[in-house]
């Protein structure tokens, strides 16, 4: 059994902190940011798992120096989900149940953060991972975390491109397309050049992959 899960966000999940960082918890969150997207966008499969055990060590280190904010745990269960995602195998399940714990955490703390990443990275946690026996996945949960995510943030490339990949799951492929239309016009992350290519990149190849599986059907459905 493999996790497909893409972050990271889960996730990733990316999100948009001020143009300057005003705060030390600002600094210390978009090294990990960045840190995170070299990882996920620029390295080696090979080398990846080795490198979210690093980070992960260093957001472990900012959940302690920092034990009421929210968003040291958010980068804590992305990373810790990113890494399951990379592992693969029922191995990952470990990695993804302590994301859920963490992300949980941060729901506690304050829901809405990091505009409603906690929700984006819950949604796509609940339906990348397997359902029961295996695991905690529930599809009913996925799409409840992913539509207040888009509540919180209705014009964010992340809950628009994770909402659209749960469509696209459920063979919704009209739904998924507007959504994945909605993603790729948001505005760019000034921050985020990186992080930004990449989704995008993920975007398109998965509009590319709707087009050719159900193109009949989308072309009949927009007449």
């Amino acid at each position: 059994m493999k996790f497909t899960l893409p972050l990271l966000g889960m996730a990733a999940l990316l999100v948009v902190l001020p143009v300057q960082a005003d705060s030390v918890l600002d600094q210390d969150i978009l090294e990990i940011q960045h840190q995170w997207e070299h990882i996920n966008y620029e390295m080696a499969d090979s080398a990846k798992s080795d490198a979210y055990t690093k980070l992960e060590k260093q957001e472990e280190d900012l959940v302690r120096k920092y034990p009421n904010q929210p968003e040291p745990l958010i980068w804590h269960g992305i990373t810790l989900s990113s890494h399951a995602g990379a592992k693969g195998g029922l191995g990952a399940l470990g990695l993804a149940k302590e994301a859920r714990n963490q992300l949980a955490a941060a729901e506690k703390i304050n829901p809405d953060s990091m505009q409603g990443s906690i929700y984006t990275s819950l949604g796509t946690l609940y339906y990348k991972v397997p359902g029961w026996p295996i695991g905690f996945g529930d599809d009913d949960k996925a799409e409840s975390y992913l539509k207040k995510a888009l509540r919180v943030n209705p014009s964010g490339i992340d809950p628009n491109y994770f909402y659209g990949d749960f469509l696209y799951g459920k063979h919704r492929y009209q739904a998924a397309m507007q959504f994945l239309d909605r993603a790729l016009a948001a505005n760019p992350r000034l921050q985020r050049p990186l992080a930004d290519k990449g989704r995008r990149h993920e975007i398109e190849t998965l509009m590319a992959k709707i087009k050719s599986e159900a193109g009949d059907a989308l072309k009949s459905s927009s007449r």
